[in-house]
């Protein structure tokens, strides 16, 4: 028989994995989180199912809270033309779908709420992880907080200025609706 030995942090008694976590009026079965992972196997920020295996999988495998990859809250937020968004009504079908799974597992399902700035516009890792131009089905303007490139190569985002800050906030406040 192995002996397992548990590190106190702060005096407090070891935590096992498999214990449930409580997160205000969150109960979760258990302490395994699958955080957000970008796929890259989005067409126009639609889920598909693709989105519902990988992500039902992992709440079947027994996951307590299983997040969605960054979801744009604009299309123009993307990192790339192949991520998943949140800023239509129209995405809300096939995510709703893939929660009610994710639930129906014993799990809680979870979004990442995202705008990709001045790295927006880029091929996925293995396409190059590069900078799209629109023939390659890139888009034009990206919007920052600066005109700073992502890195050398990529273009120069567009300068928000408090009205487009505001608009950015907004985008977000709509999405987080759609998620709930």
């Amino acid at each position: 028989m192995s002996q397992h030995r548990f590190v106190s942090v702060n005096n407090q008694p070891p935590v096992h994995l498999f214990s449930p976590l409580q997160l205000r009026d969150v109960r979760l079965r258990n302490r395994i989180v699958v955080s957000p992972m970008c796929q890259y196997s989005s067409k126009d920020g639609y889920a598909n199912d693709w989105h519902l295996v990988h992500l039902g999988s992992r709440a079947v495998g027994g996951a307590a809270l299983v997040f969605t990859e960054a979801a744009a809250v604009l299309p123009e937020g993307r990192i790339s033309p192949d991520d998943l968004g949140i800023w239509s009504d129209g995405h809300i079908e096939m995510l709703a779908r893939i929660f009610h799974f994710i639930e129906g597992q014993g799990a809680w399902a979870g979004m990442q709420l995202a705008h990709a700035g001045r790295k927006a516009s880029t091929s996925a890792p293995w396409k190059g992880q590069s900078p799209l131009d629109e023939s390659a089905g890139g888009w034009r303007p990206i919007f920052a907080p600066s005109p700073l490139s992502f890195d050398d190569g990529y273009q120069i985002p567009q300068e928000l200025d408090g009205n487009g800050i505001k608009q950015v906030i907004h985008a977000f406040a709509q999405a987080a609706q759609r998620a709930r």
